[in-house]
């Protein structure tokens, strides 16, 4: 069953990214506004060992990179998850709930991750939010609709700005007189993790890891998907992992924990404390962080929606590209009014707790089907031991446990 039309026909998307600038996309996606809060949670559940959960979550999440790394060598195509999961199952309805619910978890991602953007960028330009939400939302959609050589580059940009955020934080992390926890954990006085806490910490680590599975419905528009895909999501995760290791180690050690465990500024507190000055840019990076995660759902859920059009007569309208961006013009159209309007009417923060089971589901299937693509069809320019998808899935399997155990 011929599944791929190829993305040079007529109303295809063109091919324009390299290694580096999806590496970039990848890492955006990762490295979103989420850190500027996840860090002091996960100090007040593992303490001097947060860096070692992080470490842990990117060891967890390293299966599913694995497994996506060969289904996109396997399958190149937008609209990854959905031809993973059809040719592994055998089923098309499969693929297209699946599919569905991925277009449906990045609008009220980019929902969420736009409201909370706009939190921070209305105490630095005075207009209501709703303004804001609208006014942000649809530059960004024309960014999208522009080409995806300008989005990823205006992505790359904003990814940047956070990594540079990130890493004056850790210095200012470094510079500050070691708190006693540490200075006891450094002098062999510190006992071993508490293992509840620390496991804890790391199903919470693991979510923000999320986000490496994006790279692959780019493929249409890499250049040479076979060798380029693989080394961007693997290098994407390992950036990633290294930067949240990095920003953790210097809190842990630059700020009482119970204090940075109790606020909603954990990252300004490692600054204020390591340098002594305000930290009033943080919400300025905050901004960008959000902006490049509305812009990177935009793009990835504009690309499922065109591949679901070539497999669904009643979406085939999502399935054209315009001629000279090649971008998907409907779909991005569909998806950016989608995030806009659920920005503004939906209570999203309920629904991103959602939005991360269904993504969990997804992982599973996905390294479901790799297991039964492998027994039908060993050979791949890209593979990983059998051994690999089975530990995504269990991974994918105890994460959605602990994420259907904090929705009830």
């Amino acid at each position: 069953m011929e599944t791929r039309p190829p993305s040079s026909r007529k109303g295809g998307l063109q091919r324009k990214l390299g290694l580096g600038l999806l590496t970039a996309y990848g890492v955006g996606v990762m490295v979103g506004a989420g850190i500027y809060v996840l860090v002091g949670v996960v100090i007040g559940l593992a303490g001097v060992w947060a860096p070692l959960a992080f470490l842990l979550a990117g060891l967890v999440a390293l299966p599913s990179a694995l497994s996506y790394a060969e289904l996109a060598t396997r399958l190149p195509e937008a609209a990854g998850e959905v031809a993973f999961i059809e040719r592994g199952f055998d089923s098309r309805a499969l693929a297209l709930v699946a599919g569905l619910a991925v277009v449906t978890a990045g609008v009220i991602s980019g929902a969420a991750v736009l409201r909370g953007g706009v939190g921070y960028l209305s105490a630095l330009v005075p207009l209501p939010e709703p303004l804001l939400i609208l006014s942000l939302g649809v530059f960004l959609t024309l960014v999208a609709l522009k080409g995806v050589l300008e989005s990823l580059i205006l992505a790359a940009l904003f990814t940047a700005i956070e990594i540079a955020g990130l890493l004056a934080v850790t210095a200012a992390g470094f510079m500050a007189e070691p708190v006693a926890e540490w200075q006891a954990f450094a002098g062999g006085q510190g006992m071993g993790p508490e293992w509840a806490g620390l496991a804890a910490a790391t199903s919470l680590c693991f979510f923000a890891f999320i986000g490496f599975e994006d790279i692959e419905n780019m493929a249409e528009e890499v250049r040479n998907p076979s060798r380029v895909l693989p080394r961007a999501i693997l290098m994407a995760l390992a950036i990633t992992a290294a930067l949240y290791t990095l920003v953790a180690f210097a809190a842990v050690r630059a700020v009482p924990h119970d204090q940075i465990a109790a606020t909603e500024r954990p990252l300004a507190l490692v600054w204020e404390i390591g340098t002594g000055t305000g930290a009033g840019f943080l919400s300025a990076i905050a901004v960008a962080a959000a902006v490049n995660g509305v812009l990177a759902q935009i793009v990835m859920a504009a690309r499922v929606l065109f591949g679901l059009g070539r497999r669904a007569g009643w979406l085939a309208v999502f399935a054209t590209a315009h001629a000279r961006r090649g971008t998907p013009t409907g779909a991005t159209l569909l998806v950016g009014a989608g995030v806009i309007l659920a920005a503004l009417a939906l209570p999203v923060v309920a629904l991103a707790e959602v939005t991360s089971a269904v993504l969990l589901a997804v992982f599973f299937l996905v390294n479901l089907a790799l297991i039964l693509i492998k027994r039908k069809s060993p050979e791949a320019p890209f593979r990983v031991s059998v051994l690999v998808p089975w530990a995504g899935l269990i991974a994918a399997l105890a994460a959605l446990a602990a994420t259907s155990g904090g929705l009830g």
